[in-house]
């Protein structure tokens, strides 16, 4: 693929001015999708509000506005963002017309732009190349008479230009790694004229200007207000050179390091890690040796905000990695209310929770109520020597002749009245016991904590399910026995007459023994397999709709069936023995009769039903109450967000910007003043008056 302009070498004739380079781009524009074009004119139009003779201009504030990155800019002055004006107003009238806006936009696609519009910044003549007397004009007009002075006559800028009086003149490419070292011969020179006594130190606010800049805007304002402290790591008072160096490396390779601060955290067991396990990642993450010791040092002494040698969670290092962290003390005053208020806003979530739990438990329950009905009729007792159905295939057939299509929903209507305070109990015990159980920081939870969330959980639940289920187990049996009989099948109310408050709670030991293991193996399953198969939340990912079903279905395929035979005694005990059945005194002695009248495997009836039931209920149960769960007040562990791990930008856009923090490497105020730039005056009529 041919590039959009050809480049330009210091040792080559140049024949074609800018102007013909521009009308090159404009014809690979015209051959662009027609889509692109389209989006392109939308956001002309859209801001486009000044009209001259009938057509369209932007202005400097509304160029901005169209090229500008979304979201929060407070690093970068939005009105910055004027500086790439003088790239896109190629004819010098102050305003950029529908041609200059696509060839701007088509410059910006190409894999190089930040350093093309940098190069045509500095590029005043548009000869394509840029001398001596440019690159020191340019650099001196933007950047302040109170700044550190640079010596444009050093031999690391002769090094590129040459050494006979600046004749030479920089090509592109030659441009391109002179402004990649550009920072570091800056820090050389602003140190050595700092340093008046030539003791190879400095005092901590001199380090601040230096740092002010050539990086401020990498650097979130606590950083900031905390460079001076780099003196209390070495005794003295005051900072080398070798650490000014150290730190502005830290800077340069920001996002290595927050790659390796995210994988090592990720990796270790409670979630945080020290300066050993930082190099040692860093060591088995790239070739070679990336960080120093010292580099490692600077990292944890602005992460540990002093303390360098503690283990420190992802969080801690947020100040470092974004620009944009603020001190939790602000978010902390605002999030401050009266007692009242928090009991309120606690009473509220616990409302939701039922709420929630009713809505995802029912939905979850009415798609695998047939499975249900199913396994039930095949794990119940049979009159010795007799064997009712031959399988689970069978037992849905049999099912279907009797009782037709509405058999499989027989006792569907106690199923979700009381699966609301059943889920609801069951989901909010184990956030709940996680939550307190959980580090603040991290968001890990010990293993042990895991399983006994998951096994309180199952045990709370028991209050509602119990006398849930055995209504429900005693109105679909009555369904085959009412056939087969000729019995009148009773309601939901006689039965619960019948069997009284006590009577309600028969099979409970069973229930327990099958609820608090299920739980217990089933959330921390779920939980493991969404972080460390499905990687949630690692670099800000954010499970899609396939994922978190596929998570809460497969953990519950071991919880359901290792718990079966649980689950067939708690049958046993709670379906009301007819003449010629099995009676059952206790827990115990059902396992025993089980075991000793139809051996080992009767225990496991049902098995592969309950796995096909519990792994779809559970599945749409978790995923409707994950999308549910997403209410404003919920209390989640604080989430490091940066550039790695925020929604991706329009690819044009993030190139407009990197080209400014190109030009913002030279100096923090490069940009400054030409937001304060007016142009030259020119005759407009707003778009009413065209």
């Amino acid at each position: 693929m041919l590039p959009l302009l050809s480049t330009v070498h210091c040792d080559t004739q140049v024949n074609s001015s800018f102007a013909g380079s521009a009308l090159k781009t404009v014809r690979n524009a015209v051959a662009n999708p027609e889509s692109e074009l389209r989006r392109w004119r939308r956001v002309f139009d859209a801001n486009a509000k000044v009209v001259v003779n009938g057509e369209k201009y932007l202005d400097p504030e509304n160029f901005v506005n169209a090229i500008a990155p979304r979201g929060d800019l407070s690093k970068i002055g939005r009105a910055q963002f004027a500086i790439l004006f003088r790239v896109a107003d190629t004819s010098r009238r102050g305003l950029v017309s529908w041609d200059d806006f696509t060839v701007f936009e088509t410059m910006l696609k190409r894999p190089d732009a930040d350093y093309w519009i940098a190069f045509q910044y500095f590029d005043v003549d548009n000869s394509g190349t840029i001398s001596l007397d440019e690159f020191k004009n340019v650099f001196t007009a933007n950047v302040s008479s109170s700044a550190i002075p640079f010596d444009f006559d050093c031999d690391w800028v002769k090094l590129y230009l040459g050494k006979k009086n600046g004749t030479r003149v920089l090509g592109y490419n030659e441009f391109t790694q002179l402004m990649k070292g550009l920072q570091g011969e800056r820090v050389r020179q602003a140190f050595q004229y700092l340093d008046t006594d030539q003791d190879g130190f400095i005092k901590p606010d001199q380090f601040k200007q230096i740092i002010l800049e050539i990086a401020g805007h990498k650097l979130s304002d606590a950083v900031v207000e905390r460079l001076p402290t780099l003196c209390t790591l070495t005794p003295g008072g005051r900072i080398s050179y070798s650490e000014v160096v150290a730190f502005h490396n830290v800077v340069r390779e920001m996002d290595m390091v927050e790659r390796i601060i995210r994988e090592a955290t990720a990796k270790s067991k409670d979630g945080r890690i020290d300066q050993s396990d930082f190099l040692n990642h860093a060591a088995i993450s790239s070739r070679y040796s990336l960080f120093t010791p010292m580099e490692a040092s600077i990292i944890f002494h602005f992460a540990g905000r002093g303390s360098a040698e503690r283990r420190l969670a992802l969080v801690d290092f947020a100040q470092l990695l974004d620009p944009r962290w603020k001190a939790p003390h602000e978010e902390t005053e605002v999030k401050s209310v009266s007692t009242g208020m928090s009991f309120l806003n606690g009473f509220l979530q616990s409302a939701y929770n039922f709420v929630q739990g009713g809505f995802a438990g029912a939905f979850g329950a009415t798609i695998v109520y047939p499975i249900d009905m199913g396994a039930m009729q095949n794990q119940r007792s049979t009159v010795v020597g007799q064997m009712l159905y031959k399988n689970s295939v069978d037992c849905a057939r049999k099912i279907f002749r009797n009782e037709g299509f509405i058999g499989f929903y027989r006792g569907l209507g106690p199923q979700l009245i009381g699966v609301a305070p059943e889920k609801a109990i069951k989901l909010t015990v184990n956030d709940f016991v996680r939550g307190q159980a959980m580090d603040p920081e991290t968001g890990r939870i010990k293993l042990i904590w895991e399983l006994i969330a998951g096994g309180t959980a199952g045990g709370c639940q028991v209050v509602f399910t119990n006398p849930l289920e055995i209504v429900k187990i005693r109105l679909q049996v009555q369904g085959e026995t009412a056939r087969v009989e000729g019995a009148a099948p009773k309601g939901a109310v006689h039965i619960v007459r019948q069997l009284g408050i006590l009577g309600l709670y028969r099979g409970a030991s069973a229930c327990l023994l099958r609820d608090i293991p299920f739980s217990a193996i089933y959330f921390p399953v779920y939980s493991h397999l969404k972080k460390d198969v499905f990687h949630e939340g690692y670099n800000g990912k954010q499970l899609g709709f396939l994922e978190t079903l596929g998570s809460a279905a497969i953990a519950g395929m071991p919880a359901a069936y290792l718990t079966t035979p649980a689950d067939v005694v708690k049958t046993r005990l709670q379906v009301e023995a007819r003449k010629g059945q099995s009676h059952y005194k206790g827990l115990t002695d059902a396992f025993v009769k089980i075991y000793q009248e139809e051996g080992f495997k009767a225990l496991f009836k049902g098995g592969p039903a309950r796995v096909v039931r519990s792994s779809p209920q559970f599945g749409f149960t978790l995923l409707a109450y994950e999308y549910l769960h997403k209410y404003p007040w919920e209390d989640k562990p604080p989430q490091v967000q940066t550039a790695l791990t925020s929604r991706q930008d329009d690819i044009s856009r993030i190139r407009a910007r990197n080209a400014l923090k190109i030009l913002l490497d030279v100096h923090g105020d490069f940009g400054r003043r030409a937001a304060r730039f007016t142009p030259p005056f020119v005759p407009a009529v707003s778009e009413k008056q065209a």
